[in-house]
Parts: structure tokens; C-alpha cells; sequence
């Protein structure tokens, strides 16, 4: 699973391009492009999409500060790339687009009970609490699920390009 050198490169562009499309995004509340990105390089990439997935999770904590809302970004971009392990390798074409997009839009309903142990934690929240918390961010959720799915039509383009680009470097 170690990178060669230019993984390296190609990663270190993907989590930064990762961050810079959330950069860009943040004014639109719960609409990014995050969970496009993850799906594409884990469908692209497998194991090795967790390295630009970590980048894009450092340069958040770095340039926004490493504080408590951070924490749970240590594992819900890993849940998303959980789950898209979990798929088949080559889906058809022909439903490609749907099966991502649902994906997309499921970890985007999920968002608020996938942060919610973490702020339980964090914040003393006993299981009522939590269940409040989260309830309270339904409608953030929707916004977010909603969003990812509109924004998973990008995907298997996304994916087209990825593979494109690596015959095009596998040949250099």
C-alpha cells in the first residue's frame, strides 16, 4: 500500500483539491463536493484513497484549527470509504451514477448521527442527549443528503477522469 512517488504528488493534489472545493463550497451551508471526491478516489484508487483522504483531513484541522468539531472528521470520511469498498469494483455504467450518488446521499443523511458519538464524548451527552443532538440536525441532514446527491452525478465523470489521467501517467 506504500505510494510510489508519483502518488505521492497525485495525492497530495487530490487532498488538496479535496479542501480547496470545501473552501470554495463553505457558503452554501452542507453543500461540498467532499464526499464526490472520496467515492471517486476509493473507486479509483482503494486503499490508497485514504491517503488523500487524510490530506484533505489534515488541511482541514490545520487551516481551520484542530479543535472539537475536527475530531469526528478522523473517521466519517472513513465510514464513506468503508462502504464504497464494500461495492463491487467495476460497477456497470449503466447504474454506476445511482449507486454512487445513493451512497453520496446516504452518508450525507447520516452526517449528524455519524458525528453525533463524537460529540457525546466530547461533550458529556448521555444517549438522550445525543438522540436530541441529532434530531435537532435533521434538517442539516437533509440539506446534506439532498446535496450529495445532486453532487453524485459528478462522480463517475470524476472517475473517468482519474482512470484517464492514471493510463495517461502509467505510460510516462
Amino acid at each position: 500500500m506504500k505510494p510510489n512517488v508519483k502518488e505521492i504528488a497525485i495525492f497530495g493534489m487530490l487532498g488538496a483539491l479535496m479542501y480547496a472545493s470545501k473552501a470554495i463550497m463553505e457558503l452554501l451551508p452542507n453543500i461540498h463536493l467532499i464526499g464526490v471526491f472520496v467515492i471517486a478516489t476509493t473507486v479509483v484508487y482503494r486503499k490508497k484513497a485514504l491517503y488523500p483522504i487524510y490530506i484533505f483531513i489534515f488541511l482541514t484541522g490545520l487551516l481551520g484549527g484542530f479543535a472539537t468539531w475536527w475530531i469526528p472528521y478522523l473517521y466519517i470520511w472513513a465510514v464513506l470509504w468503508g462502504v464504497v469498498m464494500l461495492l463491487p469494483k467495476d460497477i456497470s455504467p449503466k447504474y454506476a451514477t445511482i449507486v454512487y450518488s445513493l451512497v453520496c446521499a446516504l452518508h450525507g443523511f447520516l452526517y449528524g448521527t455519524l458525528y453525533a458519538p463524537a460529540q457525546a464524548i466530547l461533550f458529556n451527552l448521555d444517549f438522550k442527549g445525543m438522540i436530541t443532538w441529532i434530531i435537532t440536525g435533521l434538517p442539516f441532514d437533509a440539506i446534506h443528503g439532498v446535496s450529495n446527491f445532486i453532487c453524485g452525478l459528478l462522480i463517475v465523470p470524476i472517475i473517468t477522469v482519474l482512470r484517464t489521467a492514471e493510463k495517461s501517467i502509467r505510460k510516462s
